[in-house]
């Protein structure tokens, strides 16, 4: 479904990305891991267009989206939620869910998009008529993932999802995560909480200073001393 293939990535002088290569299969969630810098942001910005790669290529489904503009790679169904959730503060929930089916033609189906993410997210139902800059962390994360949704992803790309949040609510937003991948929209996952994500995603990638240096099954993984002891807290 995603190829990227020796990405490069420069901001300036600062050599962001260095070969990156990674592979999502339909169906899967994938979680990318990493520490602070080492390219994580940097690889959704580039997937979904907000940034330009200096060498390599993206392709989604067969066709390649390096140089595409974002709205353009949001058109075919890759969908970018990025870190720190970013609801509109001054509109309502509904009104924020509405501007996710912003490049949506038919108005009947942005309103069963809609209609669908208050079934699985009850709580937003109930606070459709707030401001999205009144609901707590855990609900604006939701919102944000519920106006994706509206948009019509294939393809997800979440960064941070679970930044902040109380355990509990972290909780709550992995098994949203599982649920919507369940329903057929694959996953790339960017998560501090390596736990967390491991436990959802089928298959992930460590990456350090921009390069990929491990992958596999996420089972795998979890076992694996490298990455207990550097994301799983040594345990």
């Amino acid at each position: 479904m995603l190829e990227i293939h020796g990405l490069d990535v420069h901001y300036g002088g600062v050599h962001a990305l260095r070969g990156l290569s990674l592979t999502i299969a339909p169906g899967e969630i994938v979680a990318l891991l990493g520490n602070n810098g080492a390219g994580k942001t940097t690889t959704l910005s580039a997937v979904s267009g907000l940034v330009r790669s200096t060498a390599g290529k993206v392709v989604f489904d067969g066709r390649e989206i390096t140089r595409d503009r974002p709205h353009k790679i949001a058109e075919r169904g890759l969908v970018h939620v990025p870190e720190g959730r970013r609801v509109f503060s001054t509109l309502t929930v509904h009104e924020n869910l509405q501007l996710g089916g912003y490049l949506v033609r038919d108005q009947a189906e942005i309103r069963k998009r809609i209609e669908r993410v208050y079934e699985l997210l009850p709580r937003l139902a109930e606070r459709r008529a707030q401001q999205g800059g009144t609901l707590s962390g855990g609900e604006q994360q939701m919102l944000a993932i519920g106006r994706a949704l509206v948009t019509g992803p294939r393809l997800l790309l979440l960064d941070e999802p679970s930044m902040g949040l109380a355990p509990l609510v972290v909780a709550s937003v992995m098994e949203l995560i599982a649920g919507i991948n369940a329903e057929g929209t694959s996953v790339l996952l960017v998560e501090q909480n390596a736990t967390a994500a491991l436990k959802i995603a089928h298959r992930g990638y460590v990456i350090e200073n921009g390069e990929c240096v491990l992958d596999g099954p996420a089972a795998d993984l979890r076992e694996d001393a490298r990455v207990v002891e550097a994301y799983l807290g040594g345990v």
